[in-house]
């Protein structure tokens, strides 16, 4: 500790700043509010449709109309960016994921409509290729079923210019393909789209706890058991996240992300210590699965583990958070005004 920190017990007595509800609130190293989130939504095709997620409580899949009415309630709470992953119907899924650039497709039509009725909401879009494919994966396969980088890249760069054109304010490529950072930049700049933010899923896990998503997108019965080790990173590892940042930021990243988020809050720690960038992490649906069903099973006070587990990430460097949780907090958080 400092040198200049001389009083000891009794003099300096610790627990004082802790006894009052203000001094707590007064001297608080880290805060959350409604500007620190982002709204993940599952979206389909259709009119007047909303379909519950088993393996994520209180999740619904939802057709643009309803999008629409929940998007204006988030605008409302102070929510700055609303996140959109589609659920594509199984006759529009290719080995080639022709869909995920189709002009006219889910994303971009439920884009069109996000910015022509709440303008001030910022979308953010998902450029991987899993909800599109046959087999689930984020790239196109080989024969033996290896994910091909630089083909798949090449699809990654008309799926991202086809959600710009279509009004996207942040370009978010979760696919973790080498390279595909610099050439979807580099595409939007040859296009004008000069504003266009990227945030890239930079340290993006192969990890165990995405499944309840994979249920929500339709892409866990393509994948069939498969996994994504070659391509996401190894959860034993740490220093690779860091080159990974490094090269997505050196290629026209404007903010990385950390995915997982609670069992990677040292990657943004250190993510954060070393780049001082805007940095970001995901609570996935795994860890909301679980908050959630011990919740509902009595285990843990709702609103207090909630707040919790969201400002851990505060502290560990993160300047925002994509949560299943955002409208709640933020209802809370208005609340309190």
């Amino acid at each position: 500790m400092p040198s200049l920190i001389t009083g000891q017990y009794p003099k300096r007595r610790l627990r004082r700043n802790r006894a009052h509800d203000f001094s707590r609130r007064m001297v608080a190293e880290h805060s959350l509010t409604a500007n620190d989130l982002i709204y993940p939504v599952f979206i389909v095709e259709g009119n007047n449709i909303t379909e519950s997620i088993t393996s994520m409580p209180n999740v619904n899949r939802m057709s643009i109309d309803v999008l629409l009415k929940e998007a204006e309630q988030v605008a409302k709470l102070g929510i700055p960016v609303l996140s959109l992953f589609p659920a594509i119907e199984p006759s529009k899924k290719s080995s080639l994921a022709q869909e995920a650039y189709n002009e006219n497709g889910l994303v971009p039509k439920a884009v069109r409509a996000l910015k022509k009725e709440i303008p001030e909401l910022g979308v953010l879009t998902d450029v991987a290729l899993d909800p599109y494919t046959t087999h689930g994966q984020d790239g196109i396969i080989d024969e033996q079923g290896y994910v091909q980088n630089d083909i798949s890249v090449e699809t990654l760069v008309k799926q991202a210019l086809m959600q710009a054109q279509a009004g996207v304010d942040i370009i978010a490529p979760s696919d973790m393909m080498d390279g595909r950072i610099g050439a979807i930049r580099n595409e939007l700049e040859k296009h004008g789209f000069f504003n266009t933010q990227i945030m890239a899923y930079s340290a993006k896990y192969a990890s165990s706890f995405y499944g309840p998503f994979r249920d929500a997108v339709g892409s866990a019965k393509n994948i069939k058991g498969g996994n994504k080790k070659t391509y996401q990173l190894d959860p034993a590892n740490s220093n690779e996240a860091l080159q990974e940042i490094y090269q997505d930021l050196s290629e026209g990243a404007d903010m990385v992300m950390v995915k997982p988020g609670m069992p990677y809050l040292d990657i943004v720690r250190r993510v954060k210590d070393t780049f001082a960038v805007p940095t970001f992490a995901y609570q996935v649906s795994g860890e909301y699965a679980m908050l959630t069903a011990a919740i509902q099973n009595g285990w843990l006070d709702e609103k207090s583990a909630i707040m919790e587990s969201l400002l851990c990430f505060k502290r560990a460097g993160a300047d925002g958070i994509l949560t299943y949780f955002a409208k709640q907090v933020a209802e809370w958080l208005h609340q309190q005004k």
